[in-house]
Order: structure tokens, then C-alpha cells, then sequence
């Protein structure tokens, strides 16, 4: 392909289009013309037409393609990083405008160890763009939050589902994940007899789950730790002292996942559930449309 030199000083430069820059931050995102056509509703050539007349624009090459998937030049990293923002600069002017104004409080339930992933990101987020609503956060346990919701005193709330009063069929699912056996790679906690368990104070979902999984099995286990949230289990596992019930994707070094070792049952996955209050007005509505994205952008 022969690209067009950059233009000189003198001349004045192109301007990028934004629904090109989109479909550019999606296939790097996905790796893919094929997953990238799929979300944006458009054919793979469609797509790849998009990116060589972008190519030609910048004068560089974006993407080099291999056998099952395409992958970012420098250059591409380069406008990766730029296309992100500008993407995001575009969507709060836009907002500033056409989106209505929102004023008020919403008042968010959320546990621990679900709403730390994503609160920063969402909070940040909804703060940019409407910044006349006041959110109140409230961190809990997951049937503390439903009771809060039911009592009138919460507008939106994440749950976890597993829960002692939370039924899956209640609200939203937003994010579902395997629950998997953690340890201290290279420890000997998983050799001991019962085995010690590191868990989330009674009505997690986690502990229930995990609880459940070893009755069937009749694995001899006892409680050796137990906090209010995954901090106090992952210092257990890292002192190795015990093993852990946790989320894959919070699985990190050194510790590591258990598979089938000392008779442990499966544990299955866990889903986070959202469910709005009876009097959740329109601030809500958009604070959970956020959460929602969130959620998508952890998969």
C-alpha cells in the first residue's frame, strides 16, 4: 500500500473523522475486522476501507495483519491513545448540550469488593458530565443494600446474586464471572487438614457459594479467617495461611487459581445484579447507564 507523505506546515491539515476514529479504537480494542464489525453493525471491508483511507490520511500504517488477528504498529499505539481521548472529549461536549440537565442526589448501594473495580471510572465519568447531581455512595454487604432499597433510603444498588434474600431474577445482571479456589502459589495451605478457609463474613455470595460447593463435596474444611471484604482474605492467602473463594479476575500474583487439587469442589460463577428503587428518577437512571458500561468494559 503506498501512503500519502504527512502534509508540510504550510498545509492544512486533515481533520479526523470521529466515527473512523471509533471504528479504529474498536478493532484495536478487539483485535479483530470480524468482532469489530459485529459491534459497530457494519461488514469486515466496510470496516477495512474505513482504516485505509485513515492510514492514507496519517500516512502510516495502523495495523499489521496476522493469520487470526490484527495487531497495532507504533504508530497505531500512538493514535490509539490519541483516538481514546478524543472520543471521550467529543462525547462530553456533546453531552453538555443535547443531553438534558439533571440536578439532585442519587443515593448508590454497592459492596465492597463488586463496586471498588468500577466506582472510579463511573463516578469520574458521571461527575464530568452532570455535574449539578450529588451521588451518595453507601458500601455494604449485598442484603444490607436490598434492605436499604426496599426501605425507600437507596435509589440504585448492586448486589451480588447467591445471597441469603437476593434473587437473581430480581434485577439486572451487569457483570457474571467464574468464583474460583486461591492460594499462595508454592504454599502449603491447601496440604492441611481440614482445609482452612479465608472467607467474606456471612451473607457474601462468595462464602455461600463456596460453603455449599464443599457440604456436597464432604471435604473436611473449617473457618479459619474471616472479614468484610476480599482484603482481609487475599492477606490470609498471602501469609498462607488459608485458601480463598475469589473472582478469577482478582486471581493475581502471587497467588494463583487452584484446579482440582485436594478434592475441591467447583464453584461455578457469580453474577452481580442491579435493581433500582421504586423512586429512582432520571439521575439514577443515567448514573446506572454508566455502571452498565463499566461492567461491559471489564469482559
Amino acid at each position: 500500500m503506498t501512503l500519502t507523505p504527512a502534509p508540510t506546515r504550510n498545509t492544512a491539515l486533515p481533520l479526523l473523522d470521529t466515527e473512523v476514529l471509533r471504528t479504529f479504537v474498536v478493532i484495536a480494542e478487539s483485535g479483530s475486522f470480524t468482532r469489530a464489525a459485529e459491534q459497530v453493525f457494519r461488514t469486515p471491508s466496510a470496516l477495512s476501507m474505513q482504516i485505509k483511507r485513515l492510514e492514507e490520511t496519517l500516512g502510516q500504517r495502523l495495523f499489521l495483519r496476522e493469520a487470526r488477528r490484527v495487531k497495532l504498529t507504533p504508530e497505531g499505539e500512538v493514535l490509539l491513545s490519541y483516538g481514546r481521548r478524543l472520543l471521550k472529549l467529543n462525547e462530553e461536549a456533546v453531552t453538555q448540550f443535547l443531553a438534558p440537565s439533571l440536578e439532585g442526589t442519587v443515593r448508590f448501594g454497592t459492596p465492597d469488593d463488586v463496586g471498588s473495580r468500577i466506582l472510579p471510572g463511573v463516578l469520574a465519568k458521571f461527575a464530568r458530565s452532570h455535574p449539578a447531581v450529588q451521588v451518595d455512595v453507601v458500601v455494604g454487604r449485598s442484603v444490607d443494600m436490598l434492605e436499604r432499597l426496599d426501605r425507600g433510603e437507596l435509589d440504585l444498588v448492586l448486589v451480588t446474586s447467591g445471597n441469603q434474600g437476593v434473587q437473581s431474577d430480581r434485577g439486572e445482571i451487569v457483570h457474571t464471572e467464574p468464583l474460583v479456589w486461591a492460594c499462595l502459589d508454592g504454599g502449603i495451605a491447601v496440604q492441611r487438614t481440614p482445609l482452612p478457609l479465608a472467607l467474606a463474613n456471612q451473607g457474601c455470595a462468595w462464602r455461600s457459594m463456596a460453603l455449599s460447593a464443599l457440604d456436597r463435596s464432604g471435604l473436611a474444611y473449617r473457618i479459619a479467617y474471616t472479614s468484610e471484604n476480599c482484603a482481609g482474605q487475599e492477606a490470609a492467602l498471602l501469609a498462607d495461611l488459608a485458601v480463598a473463594p475469589l473472582p478469577l479476575s482478582m486471581v493475581r500474583a502471587p497467588l494463583r487459581e487452584m484446579n482440582n487439587e485436594a478434592g475441591l469442589p467447583p464453584l461455578g460463577e457469580y453474577q452481580v445484579l442491579m435493581i433500582h428503587g421504586t423512586a429512582a428518577g432520571s439521575a439514577s437512571e443515567v448514573l446506572a447507564g454508566h455502571v452498565v458500561d463499566a461492567f461491559r468494559g471489564l469482559r
